[in-house]
């Protein structure tokens, strides 16, 4: 089974170059994020406060949960919902509950066998869910960049509060007890700083194919 492992912090383009890189070597894609962000949505809309982790957890096991070119959500499609500043802000607090976590990362690895692997991105992908994943990539950028690229994401939003929630968003995936934000060991890590997207695709595609020998 064929997995690329693609992590990192929000903003550092862990999306675009995993859907490229899926794209140019047949493979397909899962954003684990989204997954997050859907049972955060799910939550949300049941009126289940995010901190309430056995309810939330509940509501993770029982979730019905499809991510793909969109997400939907007990057949409701969530796509757009998902991307929703009420949602980004909550994510983190479903994110650290030890028992979503082991949900998702359960769900995370049946998707890849019935895939027969994929380009899969998230936070704990080469660290946690895929420890012997063909290849590890993390990728990072500075702080200002980073909250540059969201704010253009989110127009509703100005580029001050965005990067006050990347902020935020970091310190929460990087101290959380259950599976933190890190880098992998044997991961190969590589800034996206002032980088054009199709130079960081190709560097990536590089290593795939090193991996393959």
């Amino acid at each position: 089974m064929r997995v690329i492992a693609i992590d990192g912090p929000a903003g550092s383009g862990k999306s675009t170059v995993a859907r490229a890189v899926a794209a140019a070597l047949a493979l397909d894609y899962l954003d684990t994020g989204a997954m997050y962000r859907a049972v955060t949505f799910a939550a949300m809309r049941r009126g289940i406060d995010p901190e309430d982790t056995d309810l939330v957890a509940e509501l993770a096991r029982a979730l019905s949960l499809e991510v793909a070119d969109t997400v939907t959500v007990d057949g409701v499609d969530a796509t757009i919902e998902i991307r929703s500043p009420e949602v980004t802000r909550a994510v983190s607090t479903v994110a650290a509950n030890p028992a979503v976590r082991r949900e998702l990362v359960q769900r995370q690895r049946e998707w890849a066998a019935a895939h027969g692997g994929g380009v899969i991105e998230g936070r704990d992908i080469g660290s946690v869910v895929f420890p012997d994943a063909t290849l590890k990539v993390y990728l990072t950028a500075d702080d200002g960049e980073r909250a540059m690229r969201r704010s253009k994401e989110m127009l509703n939003l100005q580029y001050d509060q965005v990067a006050a929630d990347i902020a935020r968003r970091d310190h929460a995936d990087s101290t959380r007890q259950a599976s933190p934000l890190g880098v992998a060991d044997d991961a190969v890590r590589l800034d996206t700083t002032s980088r054009p997207v199709e130079q960081v695709v190709e560097e990536v595609l590089r290593l795939a194919a090193e991996r393959r020998g």
